[in-house]
C-alpha cells in the first residue's frame, strides 16, 4: 500500500530487545509527528513504547473503558494504577513516558511476588 490513511500496530514492540525496541520507537515518533502521516493505532501494555507525536489515549481493563481523551490528562497515576491494579507513579521525560511500582512489591513466599 503507498499512501494509507490508517496505520493499526498492535503491541509492534514485542519480542524486541532494548535496542529495537528503541530504534522502533524513534521511527515512530518520526511517523507520528509527521503532519502527513496516517492516523496511527498503537496498542501496547507497556507506556515506554508510546513514541512522541501520540495525542491521545484510550485505557481499557476487561473490555471497559477506564478513560479516553488527550493523552497528557490519561496517563496519569490514578488512571493507569486503576487500569493494573497496581499502585503506580507515572512520569514523562523528553516526551516519552515512564511507569513503576509506587512501592517496592512484597514477596508473598521464595519466588512468588505479590
Amino acid at each position: 500500500m503507498t499512501d494509507p490513511e490508517l496505520l493499526l500496530l498492535d503491541e509492534p514492540a514485542a519480542g524486541l530487545d532494548l535496542s529495537g525496541r528503541e530504534s522502533l520507537v524513534a521511527t515512530l515518533g518520526e511517523l507520528c509527528t509527521d503532519e502527513f502521516a496516517p492516523a496511527t493505532v498503537l496498542v501496547t501494555h507497556h507506556v515506554e513504547e508510546i513514541p512522541v507525536g501520540i495525542t491521545h489515549a484510550l485505557l481499557l481493563k476487561q473490555g471497559q473503558v477506564v478513560a479516553a481523551g488527550p493523552i497528557e490528562a490519561i496517563l496519569t497515576a490514578r488512571h493507569l494504577s486503576d487500569t493494573f491494579d497496581l499502585s503506580l507513579e507515572v512520569g514523562r521525560i523528553d516526551g516519552r513516558w515512564w511507569a513503576r511500582a509506587a512501592q517496592p512489591l512484597r514477596r508473598h513466599s521464595p519466588g512468588r511476588l505479590l
